[in-house]
């Protein structure tokens, strides 16, 4: 009768431990933070029960439990003890004041996912030890939208099953992938700020369809939807870009003629010298 009693007991933990929920505390709902919770609440990755918030602005904090049913709690204090993955979604110059209030209370098992520009893991594991799991990421805007491009540093300390975990809620706001810790400044100039060139890029082009007469919202939903086809075909076919420009221009066409007005305006070297400056920019603010 005993082993009877002692089998259900463990079988009522396993069942208990299987239904255990994972859950995420973001500390800072920024730009960053709340579309990073839009995507996972829309995407069902985690559901918005799961999803604990803190902003010193308590509106901010108020608005996204109201839009999402995500839980809103009084200080990062309660963050921490109430959630298994910490997303640190607060501006660099007070990630290490932030870190060093909770560190005391960050177990073991608990994950620290650090989003903040010149944030190494090695300034994170100064301050809250070395033995803590952390995550360095570095994700985009179109998170906003499910088509976030995330870049993902790991410590030595997470396990293979949590980069899984990592991964699945990295992926519910678009993709992710994991990079060697020097690259993330390169990363940072080729993703974490390309939304703003493209979106300059595109406005441009509606200025150029405007002076030749095309009405302005007209000209955004034909450029949006067009820069989105060309990159779904790079992606969809696996053809060097250079190859599907070829394949758009004609000897003697009208493209051939607008992409040789590119290159005579420094089109190329210009965006290659815009890359380079962000890079630098994030080295610097990283020192």
């Amino acid at each position: 009768m005993k082993k009877i009693i002692l089998l259900m007991f463990l079988l009522l933990n396993v069942l208990a431990m299987a239904g255990e929920k994972m859950k995420i505390g973001f500390i800072g709902t920024g730009n960053m933070g709340s579309a990073m919770i839009k995507g996972i609440v829309t995407s069902e990755a985690v559901s918005g029960n799961d999803i604990n918030v803190f902003d010193v602005n308590v509106e901010k904090s108020r608005e996204l439990s109201e839009k999402y049913n995500v839980k809103s709690l009084q200080n990062e204090i309660e963050i921490v003890d109430n959630s298994d993955i910490l997303v640190l979604s607060v501006k660099p110059n007070i990630y290490s004041s932030v870190l060093e209030k909770i560190k005391d209370r960050i177990g073991a098992n608990k994950i620290i996912l650090a989003i903040a520009a010149g944030v190494s893991i090695e300034k994170i594991e100064n301050i809250v030890g070395k033995d803590k799991k952390i995550v360095r990421t570095m994700p985009n805007t179109p998170a906003q939208v499910l088509e976030g491009m995330t870049a993902v540093v790991f410590n030595e300390n997470i396990s293979e099953e949590e980069k899984k975990d990592i991964f699945k809620i990295l992926n519910s706001f678009g993709k992710s992938i994991e990079i060697e810790e020097k690259l993330i400044h390169t990363f940072t100039g080729i993703a974490g700020s390309l939304p703003a060139y493209v979106y300059m890029f595109m406005e441009a082009l509606a200025d150029g369809g405007v002076l030749e007469g095309m009405p302005r919202d007209k000209a955004y939903e034909i450029i949006a939807q067009t820069v989105k086809g060309s990159a779904e075909m790079l992606l969809k076919t696996g053809k060097h870009p250079g190859v599907l420009k070829d394949e758009v221009t004609s000897p003697a066409g009208t493209t051939i003629e607008a992409v040789n007005t590119l290159e005579n305006g420094n089109f190329r070297g210009t965006v290659i010298n815009a890359v380079r400056a962000c890079v630098e920019k994030s080295k610097e603010m990283s020192n």
